[in-house]
């Protein structure tokens, strides 16, 4: 069972703040889910059928013939302009910001001397639960009101041995809050574990624009 650290902030401040969260390592072998055998579709087979000797078809009458030229065909109707998308402002910006984590955090790694983490989806989607969650409620903490951790949020997305999770708000952009993480001991031994070997991050705008991050790292 994992021993948690976890720590609270009772009350947002103005000032940016960080929080971070480890588990111990845990065995690194891969676990892959059983897939369930799915039998082929029966093929359908056919009777072979009786030949029965032709018979031969009725003589058309000859057609009479056309004494009027052919109309022209109806001009075909010009199919009506594809609708034009425009992507939700804060959505790209979070997807800019995620991406530019995910990359700033590889780039401290090769700097200490740690391989690249590679990017997960299902931590990813972790992290994007935790950050969606902490904008929304506006509770900054590692622990929701339900008590579910990383661990659980990880679990949960398909990802069973999470490693630890960085989370910080209020900072203006992602290379800021790399700062921040990296400026921080307990952030910057998540960020600098070289025995992890993936990641996800993500990124979400409470309703006043305040940004929440979010890293969570695994194992394997």
């Amino acid at each position: 069972m994992f021993d948690l650290v976890v720590r609270r902030v009772a009350a947002l401040a103005a000032a940016p703040a960080l929080f971070v969260l480890s588990a111990p390592a845990m065995a690194t072998g891969p676990i892959v889910p059983a897939r369930p055998q799915v039998s082929p579709p029966p093929i359908a087979t056919h009777a072979p059928t009786a030949s029965r000797p032709a018979t031969p078809a009725p003589t058309a009458p000859a057609p009479a013939p056309v004494t009027s030229a052919p109309r022209p065909p109806a001009p075909a109707a010009s199919a009506p302009p594809a609708p034009r998308t425009t992507a939700d402002p804060a959505e790209v910006r979070a997807r800019s910001a995620m991406v530019q984590v995910l990359r700033l955090t590889n780039t401290e790694r090769r700097t200490a001397g740690c391989p690249d983490l590679t990017v997960d989806g299902q931590l990813v989607t972790a992290s994007l639960r935790q950050s969606n969650y902490m904008a929304r409620t506006r509770l900054f903490s590692h622990v929701w009101r339900d008590g579910s951790t990383f661990i659980d949020r990880s679990e949960a997305a398909g990802y069973e041995q999470p490693a630890g999770e960085n989370i910080a708000w209020g900072y203006r952009s992602a290379p800021e809050a790399m700062n921040a993480w990296m400026a921080s001991p307990g952030h910057r031994k998540n960020i600098l574990n070289c025995k992890a070997r993936s990641m996800g991050a993500g990124v979400a705008y409470a309703a006043d624009g305040t940004p929440y991050y979010t890293q969570v790292f695994g194992w394997k």
